[in-house]
C-alpha cells in the first residue's frame, strides 16, 4: 500500500467519524519555543492546553514534521528520519479512552478492502502505564487481546506531559511484531527493532504541577476537560504495509536513495559507509524539498541555518560518494515525484525550490574551495607551531563565517594529522545558540516572561483586540509587569509591559511594526513603545510612564497614533503591491519569503539567483506605482483555508491560520493574501512606491527596499536635490550625467593605473639600491631598510629585495615599518636561504618574540612599540648568524 493511500485512508475513517479534517500547518512555526513544528499536536497545542477554544470537538490531520536535534543519527540508525508526517486523531473534550481505542484498532486491523490496513491482529501488542487498569480492560474487551501482549511500563515510557505545569496523562502505545529477523522475542520492552512502534494514544486527563523529569512533579488534580492527542508515524505504517525494512525504503524515500547510487555509481547494501551517506541524501533531500515548498529559505540563522546545513550535508554526502557534480535539482525532481501525490503543492511550486537549491548549491562548491584552502592554512600553522590539535575558535570560524560543517572539519584535519578541540567548539557554538535564543524570546514575547502573563489570561481571557476597526478604547488595565513580575502600580519615568481588557493596538506580526501611541487616564499618561502577542490571544503593550502613576484597575483611554497608523497602512499594502509587481514581472517563483514594514518604509525578502538588472528593477517600481495609479480596490474577505487556497491567495510559511482565514485583495486577482495587517482602502492611498535598494540577503535570496508614502516623496525629492547638485558642479546638462561620470571614472581609473606603475617604479629602483647594500655576514646576504606607506608597501618592498638578490648565495630581506602605531616587520627569504635552512617564519617569531607567522618563503609580524623598530632591524643580522 502505498503511504499517499495510507494517507487517505487515515483522514477518510475519522472524517466518517465525525472528525474535521485539518490541513498540516505548515513546517515553520511561530511557537517562540520552536524552529519547526515537530510533533502532529503542535498546531492543536492552544486547544489541548486551554490557551484557547477549540473551533471543533474533534479533528484529524496528518501533520509534516521536521525534528533535527538528532541529525547526526540519521542514516546510521533505521529509526532516525529529519522529516515525517504524524496521522493524528484528537479529542477536545468530546470523546476519551474508550472510542480512541477503539478507532485505532478499528483502523489497523481491518481489511484493505474494508479500507483499513489489515495488520495482523496476532502480531500487535500494546503498552499501558502500570497505574492504567481502565485503558488495560479496554484493549481486552475492544481489541480481544491477551494480558501477556498488554505490557505495563513506568513513567518513562508510557506517561506524557510537556515538560512545563500543564496536562498530562498516561499513554498507550501499539507495536507490531515484524518476527524474529528483525530481533529477539518477547515484546516490546525487549526488542522495539522487532516490535514498531506505529501509533501512540495520549490520555490527557490529569493537570500536573512544577517539577522534573518524568515524574518529578505532583498530579494537581484531574482537567475540567479531558483530552484524545494520538500519533500515527506514517513513515511507519508505510515500513509495516510495504514490507520494506526501514523508512528509507518506502515509496518516498527509496527512489530519492536509488537516483543518488546511480548517480555515485555505487549499489545500495554493498558497502555498509556509504549506506548511510545514501540513506543522508535520500532523508535531507526529501526535508529540503518540503521545507523549501513551504516557503523556509536558507540562511545563516535559525530554521534557515537549519535547511542550509540539511541541503549542505546532501551535496557532501554524494562528494563523499565520489559525485562531485552538481546533484540537487536532480535528486529534489524525484523527491517531489515522490510526495507530489500528498502533496501537490510541491510540483506546483517546484520550480522555486529548484532554483533556490541550485543556488544554495552553487554557493556551497564555492565554500567548499574558500574553506579548504582557509582550513589547509590553519593547520600548517598548528603543525608549525609544533601543534597537533586545530583550536575550538578556528572551527568555529571555518563553521560560522565559512559555512564548513564541523564534521567536514574534523575528517579534513584528521587526514592531515590534526585533532580538532571539539570542545571549544561545541562550547562556542552553545554561546551563539543561548544569544540567538534568547533574542527569539526576546522579540516574542516583548522581553517579558510568559510565565508571569500566563495567570492574567487564565483570569480574564484573551484581549478584546479592535485594531481592525478603531484607533481608540476606552479600557482597563488587568495588570502591569516589570522585569522582575507583576507590580500594583508603575512611577513616572518606569517602562513597564500592561495588559488591557480591550486594545486598538496592533501587535506586531506578519511583518508589520507594532502601532505607536498613548494610554492616558484621570492621573496618568503613558507612551505605548511597543506591542507583542506573547501567549496566544493576549496582546501586552510595552510602555513608558510619562506622567503620574499608573495602576492595576485604572481606567484608561488607548489611543494609536492616527499618523503612525496611516504609514503602517501604507507600508503594509505597499509590501502586497510590491509582491505582486514582482511576480507580474519576474514569474511566479519570486514568492515573498520574508518581510518586515513600519510607517514609510518596508522590505521584502525573495529567492532569485543573482542581482536584479536596473532595467528589472525599473520594471518592478513601474508596475506597482502602475497600480497605484489605477487606483486599484482594497478589500478583505473571510473563508476557509481550503477556498483562500483554491483562489490562489498566497500564504506565508511563519503564520498559523484558523478555521477562516483572512484574505486581502488588492485590485481582486492581481494581488490576493492571506493576511492579518492593516491596510489602505484603495491603492492609491499608498501614495508612491519607491525602491531604495536591491541587495542580496544570503545565497539564492535578494532583498528589495522600498519607500511609501510621504517618506517615498521624500526620497525621490532627495534623490532630485542630489542629481541637481551634481549636474551643477559638472556644469551638464541632467541627461548627460551618466556620461560625464563614466567620462571620469575611466580618467580616475587611467591615472590610478599610471600611479601604480610609478610606484612599483620606484619601488624596483629602491629595492635594487637596497639589494646592491647588502651585508655579508658568514655567507649569508643579509638586507635591512624601512617603508613609509605601511605594511603592504613594507611585503612589496621585502619581496623584491628577495628577488633581486643573487640566487646563487643565500639572501634574507627584513623591511620595517610602523602600522596603528605598532612596529611591523616582513622578512623574506631566497631559495638559495631556504636551502641553507633559513625559515622566514621562524625569523619573524624570534625577533617579535613570537608575534607572527606566515609561510617558510614570506613571513610577517608586529605588536612591538613603533619606537623599537630600528633596534628590531639591527638585530637581524645577529639573530639569524647566531641561529
Amino acid at each position: 500500500m502505498r503511504t499517499a493511500e495510507i494517507r487517505r485512508r487515515f483522514l477518510d475513517l475519522f472524517a466518517e467519524r465525525g472528525h474535521t479534517v485539518v490541513p498540516s500547518a505548515p513546517l515553520p512555526t511561530p511557537d517562540p519555543t520552536l524552529l519547526f513544528v515537530n510533533a502532529g499536536m503542535v498546531p492543536f497545542k492552544p486547544y489541548l492546553t486551554g490557551e484557547a477554544q477549540a473551533p471543533w470537538p474533534r479533528a484529524t490531520s496528518v501533520q509534516k514534521c521536521v525534528r533535527t536535534l538528532d541529525i547526526e543519527e540519521v542514516g546510521r540508525t533505521t529509526r532516525h528520519g529529519s522529516f515525517f508526517q504524524m496521522n493524528g486523531n484528537f479529542s477536545f473534550g468530546d470523546y476519551f479512552k474508550e472510542e480512541a481505542i477503539a478507532f485505532a484498532w478499528e483502523l489497523s486491523t481491518a481489511s484493505a478492502a474494508d479500507g483499513g490496513y489489515g495488520l495482523d491482529p496476532a502480531k500487535i501488542w500494546v503498552t499501558v502505564h502500570h497505574t492504567d487498569d481502565e485503558a488495560r480492560g479496554l484493549w481486552r474487551r475492544i481489541a480481544g487481546l491477551p494480558d501477556e501482549r498488554i505490557v505495563a511500563r513506568g513513567d518513562e515510557d508510557n506517561y506524557w506531559s510537556m515538560g512545563v505545569p500543564g496536562p498530562c496523562g498516561p499513554c498507550s502505545e501499539l507495536y507490531y511484531d515484524r518476527g524474529p529477523r528483525f530481533g529477539r522475542a518477547g515484546g516490546p520492552a525487549v526488542d522495539e527493532d522487532r516490535y514498531m512502534e506505529f501509533w501512540n494514544l495520549v490520555f490527557m486527563q490529569y493537570e500536573r504541577g512544577e517539577g522534573s523529569g518524568k515524574s518529578g512533579y505532583p498530579i494537581l488534580g484531574d482537567l475540567p476537560r479531558r483530552n484524545i492527542d494520538t500519533g500515527m508515524g506514517l513513515e511507519r505504517m508505510a515500513t509495516l504495509l510495504q514490507g520494506v525494512d526501514n523508512l528509507y525504503e518506502i515509496d518516498e524515500t527509496r527512489p530519492i536513495l536509488d537516483r543518488a547510487a546511480a548517480l555515485a555509481g555505487v549499489r545500495y547494501g554493498a558497502e555498509p559507509e556509504a549506506d548511510v551517506r545514501l540513506r543522508v541524501v535520500a532523508d535531507h533531500v526529501r526535508t529540503a524539498l518540503m521545507l523549501l515548498a513551504d516557503s523556509a529559505a536558507p540562511g545563516n540563522e535559525g530554521r534557515g541555518y537549519v535547511l542550509r546545513r540539511i541541503l549542505r550535508r546532501s551535496v557532501r554526502s554524494m562528494r563523499q560518494l565520489g559525485y562531485g557534480d552538481p546533484v540537487l535539482p536532480d535528486l529534489l525532481a524525484v523527491a517531489r515525484d515522490c510526495m507530489a501525490p500528498s502533496y501537490p503543492e510541491v510540483a506546483e511550486v517546484y520550480d522555486r525550490i529548484a532554483d533556490q537549491a541550485a543556488g544554495e548549491e552553487d554557493a556551497f562548491r564555492a565554500t567548499l574551495r574558500q574553506g579548504t584552502t582557509v582550513l589547509d592554512t590553519a593547520v600548517a600553522q598548528v603543525k608549525a607551531d609544533g601543534g597537533h590539535q586545530l583550536p575550538g575558535a578556528q572551527a568555529f570560524l571555518l563553521h560560522d563565517t565559512y559555512g564548513f560543517p564541523i564534521d567536514l572539519t574534523l575528517e579534513m584535519a584528521a587526514e592531515q594529522g590534526v585533532e580538532v578541540d571539539r570542545d571549544g567548539f561545541t562550547a562556542l557554538m552553545r554561546e551563539q545558540r543561548e544569544r540567538a535564543r534568547a533574542d527569539a524570546r526576546a522579540r516574542k514575547s516583548g522581553g517579558t516572561d510568559t510565565s508571569a502573563l500566563r495567570p492574567v489570561l487564565d483570569e480574564h481571557g484573551p484581549t478584546d483586540w479592535r485594531a481592525w476597526s478603531t484607533l481608540t478604547t476606552d479600557s482597563r488595565v488587568l495588570a502591569l509587569l516589570c522585569a522582575s513580575g507583576p507590580v500594583p502600580v508603575a512611577h513616572e519615568g518606569e517602562i513597564v509591559t500592561v495588559v488591557l481588557d480591550r486594545t486598538p493596538f496592533y501587535a506586531e506580526s506578519g511583518g508589520q511594526d507594532s502601532d505607536a501611541g498613548s494610554l492616558s487616564g484621570t492621573s496618568v499618561e503613558a507612551e505605548v513603545l511597543d506591542v507583542q502577542r506573547p501567549l496566544p490571544g493576549l496582546v501586552a503593550h510595552q510602555v513608558r510612564v510619562t506622567a503620574g502613576e499608573l495602576a492595576v484597575g485604572d481606567a484608561v483611554h488607548a489611543a494609536v497614533d492616527p499618523e503612525w497608523r496611516l504609514g503602517a497602512r501604507q507600508a503594509h499594502s505597499g509590501t502586497h503591491v510590491l509582491h505582486a509587481a514582482l511576480r507580474q514581472i519576474l514569474g511566479p517563483t519570486a514568492l515573498q519569503s520574508g518581510s518586515y514594514n513600519r510607517p514609510g518604509h518596508l522590505r521584502l525578502d525573495f529567492p532569485w539567483r543573482g542581482g536584479l538588472s536596473a532595467t528589472a528593477r525599473s520594471e518592478i517600481e513601474e508596475a506597482a506605482n502602475q497600480a497605484l495609479r489605477r487606483d486599484l480596490p482594497v478589500g478583505v474577505r473571510w473563508m476557509t483555508l481550503p477556498e483562500a487556497k483554491k483562489l490562489g491567495a498566497l500564504a506565508l510559511f511563519d503564520e498559523t491560520y484558523g478555521e477562516k482565514v483572512r484574505v486581502v485583495e488588492i485590485g481582486g486577482t492581481w494581488s490576493r493574501e492571506l493576511c492579518g495587517g492593516t491596510h489602505v482602502e484603495r491603492a492609491a492611498q499608498i501614495g508612491v512606491v519607491a525602491l531604495t535598494s536591491e541587495s542580496s540577503v544570503g545565497a539564492g535570496m535578494r532583498r528589495l527596499e522600498a519607500a511609501v508614502g510621504v517618506e517615498g516623496f521624500g526620497y525621490l525629492a532627495r534623490e532630485r536635490d542630489l542629481v541637481s547638485r551634481i549636474a551643477e558642479q559638472l556644469q551638464a546638462p541632467h541627461a548627460e550625467l551618466p556620461g560625464r561620470i563614466a567620462g571620469l571614472l575611466d580618467r580616475l581609473k587611467s591615472a590610478d593605473r599610471e600611479n601604480q606603475r610609478l610606484r612599483q617604479r620606484a619601488t624596483q629602483a629602491r629595492a635594487a639600491d637596497i639589494a646592491a647594500r647588502a651585508e655579508d655576514a658568514h655567507g649569508l646576504l643579509i638586507a635591512t631598510a624601512t617603508a613609509d606607506e605601511g605594511a603592504d608597501a613594507a611585503r612589496a618592498l621585502a619581496t623584491a629585495v628577495r628577488d633581486l638578490l643573487p640566487s646563487d648565495r643565500p639572501g634574507v630581506a627584513a623591511v620595517g615599518t610602523v602600522s596603528g602605531g605598532t612596529a611591523v616587520v616582513v622578512v623574506a627569504v631566497n631559495p638559495a636561504a631556504r636551502a641553507a635552512a633559513q625559515d622566514a617564519s621562524a625569523l619573524v617569531k624570534r625577533l617579535l618574540d613570537g608575534r607572527g607567522g606566515g609561510s617558510p618563503d614570506l613571513a610577517q609580524g608586529g605588536g612591538l612599540p613603533a619606537g623599537r623598530l630600528a633596534e628590531t632591524l639591527a638585530a637581524v643580522p645577529g639573530l639569524i648568524t647566531g641561529a
